[in-house]
C-alpha cells in the first residue's frame, strides 16, 4: 500500500479522534433514554450495513446513515458517533476486510457524524428527546434547518472522505473524482435525507418497533437498488469483456475503446451533458470499434505500417459493421447511430455516410473527439504520443473542419481538458514546429479509425 494512503488514512483517524473530542466536551453525558435509542438505532444500522453493496467506484452504498444521523438528532454526542463508528468497523471485520480498511471506514464515519453534530449543535440543535412539544406531535420543526445541515454536512464529509482515499489509490485528482461520484448518488441522498428527520420522529412516537416497520421497506427498496446496480454492472463487465477480446487483435490498440469510452465520459461532463446522457455516450465509445470484431478486418489491424488505399477503404466500413452488432442488443438501440457515426467530420468529408454539422449526432462528435485525442496520445510505430499542447494545436487546427466547433472552443476552455493527459504528456510545444502530419489519414487526425 502506497505511503500518501497510509498517511490519508492516519490524518483521518486522528481528525475523527479531535472532533468526537470536541462534541464530548459541548454536549452532556447521555442518559438511560438517550443510551437506548442509540443501542436501539445502532442495530438498525447493523442490519443496514450487512444489506449494503460495493459501488463500482470502490466505495460502498447502504443505508447507514439513516439511523446514524437520526440517532444523533435524538441524542448528539461521542456516543453516538463513536457506536456508529463501531458498527461499520465490525461490519468490515465480518467481511475480513484488512485493517487499514476497519480502521479508515470506522474513522470516516465519526469524522463525519462529528462534523455534522457539530453543525448541528451551532445552527441550535439539540436532542430531541429532552423535549416533546404537543402541537408537533414530537417533532420540533425549528429544528429542520439544523437538521438539514446535519444530514448536507454529513453526506459531504463523508463521500469526500471515501473518495479522497480511492482517488489517491487510483492516482488521480481528489476533487474531480468526488465531484464525479457526488454526480450519480446526488439524487438518491437527496430523496433519503427527510427520511432521516421522519425516522427520530417515529422513535419519537413509536419507539424501536415503529423505526423496524419504517427501516423494513427502506431495506427493501435499496435490496431492489443492489440488485439493479449489480444488473448494470455485469452487462458492463460482458461489455468490456467482448471488447478485450477485440482488442487482443491489434496489438497497438489494447485499452483503445476503455480509454476512448473514460475520455467521452470526461468530454461529455466538459460540454454539458446530464448525467445520464454521460453514461450512454460513454457506452457508445465503448462499442465504437466493437464491428472490427469480424475476420475481414484481423489483418489490417496486426499491419504496423500504414495501411494503403485498398485496406483503408475496408477500414472505413467498421463503423456500420459496429451499429450493426449494437443494434442487435434491444437496450442498445438508443446508442446505434453515435457509434455508426463516429468518423463523420463537421464539414462533411468523413464517412460512412458524409454527415456534416448538426445532423451528426452529438454522441458522435463526442466519441470523435475522444478517439481522436487517444489515437494521438499513444505511442505508435511511426510516431511518439502528443504532449497536451500539441493536441490542444491540433484540435484547433481542425476545428469547424474535422469537430464541432462550439464543442472544441468549450472543450478547451474547460479545466477537465487536463483529465485527458498523463502528466508526461504535460510538456510545451517542441519550438521547432515539428510536423504532426503522419498522425493524419486521408486528412483525419487518428489511426484506423
Amino acid at each position: 500500500m502506497p505511503n500518501r494512503i497510509r498517511v490519508y488514512v492516519i490524518l483521518v483517524l486522528i481528525g475523527a479522534l479531535v472532533c468526537a473530542t470536541i462534541v464530548g466536551f459541548v454536549t452532556p453525558a447521555p442518559d438511560l433514554q438517550a443510551l437506548t435509542a442509540i443501542g436501539a438505532l445502532a442495530l438498525l444500522a447493523l442490519a443496514a450495513e450487512l444489506f449494503g453493496y460495493e459501488l463500482k467506484t470502490g466505495a460502498r452504498g447502504s443505508i447507514t446513515f439513516i439511523p446514524y444521523l437520526a440517532a444523533i438528532l435524538l441524542a448528539p454526542g461521542p456516543i453516538s458517533v463513536v457506536v456508529f463508528a463501531t458498527v461499520v468497523a465490525a461490519r468490515q471485520s465480518l467481511g475480513r476486510a484488512p485493517l487499514v480498511k476497519i480502521v479508515f471506514n470506522g474513522a470516516q464515519m465519526m469524522l463525519a457524524g462529528s462534523l455534522a453534530t457539530l453543525v448541528y449543535l451551532s445552527l441550535g440543535g439539540v436532542s430531541l428527546l429532552a423535549g416533546k412539544p404537543a402541537s408537533t406531535g414530537g417533532l420540533p420543526l425549528h429544528l429542520l434547518p439544523a437538521a438539514a445541515a446535519l444530514a448536507i454536512v454529513f453526506m459531504i464529509s463523508n463521500s469526500l472522505a471515501v473518495y479522497g482515499v480511492i482517488a489517491l489509490s487510483e492516482s488521480k485528482p481528489i476533487l474531480a473524482s468526488w465531484r464525479a461520484a457526488v454526480r450519480s448518488t446526488f439524487a438518491y441522498d437527496v430523496f433519503f435525507s427527510p427520511i432521516v428527520y421522519f425516522v427520530a420522529w417515529v422513535y419519537l412516537r413509536a419507539g424501536v418497533w415503529g423505526v423496524a416497520a419504517l427501516t423494513a421497506p427502506l431495506l427493501v427498496i435499496r435490496q431492489l437498488y443492489k440488485t439493479n446496480h449489480e444488473l448494470e454492472r455485469v452487462n458492463q463487465e460482458l461489455l468490456e469483456l467482448m471488447v478485450k477480446a477485440i482488442e487482443a487483435r491489434d496489438p497497438y490498440t489494447s485499452g483503445h475503446s476503455r480509454r476512448v469510452s473514460q475520455y467521452s465520459k470526461i468530454i461529455a461532463r466538459a460540454v454539458g451533458l446530464s448525467n445520464a446522457d454521460i453514461e450512454r455516450v460513454s457506452i457508445a465509445a465503448l462499442l465504437h470499434d466493437v464491428g472490427k470484431i469480424h475476420e475481414m478486418y484481423a489483418p489490417i489491424l496486426r499491419k504496423p505500417e500504414r495501411l494503403n488505399p485498398g485496406e483503408w477503404a475496408v477500414m472505413q466500413t467498421h463503423p456500420i459493421k459496429s451499429a450493426e452488432l449494437v443494434g442487435t442488443v434491444s437496450h442498445l438501440k438508443d446508442i446505434v447511430a453515435p457509434v455508426r457515426h463516429h468518423h463523420e467530420n463537421w464539414d462533411g468529408t468523413g464517412y460512412p455516410d458524409g454527415l456534416a454539422g448538426e445532423d451528426i449526432p452529438i454522441g458522435s462528435r463526442i466519441v470523435l473527439f475522444a478517439d481522436t485525442i487517444d489515437a494521438m496520445t499513444t505511442d505508435r510505430p511511426y510516431r511518439k504520443a502528443l504532449s497536451e499542447a500539441q493536441v490542444r494545436s491540433e484540435l484547433v487546427k481542425y476545428r469547424g473542419k474535422q469537430f464541432d466547433p462550439q464543442m472544441c472552443d468549450r472543450l478547451l476552455a474547460s479545466p477537465m481538458f487536463g483529465l485527458l493527459f498523463a502528466p508526461n504528456q504535460r510538456e510545451a510545444t517542441p519550438a521547432d514546429g515539428t510536423d504532426l502530419g503522419p498522425i493524419r489519414k486521408e486528412g483525419a487526425i487518428g489511426v484506423r479509425g
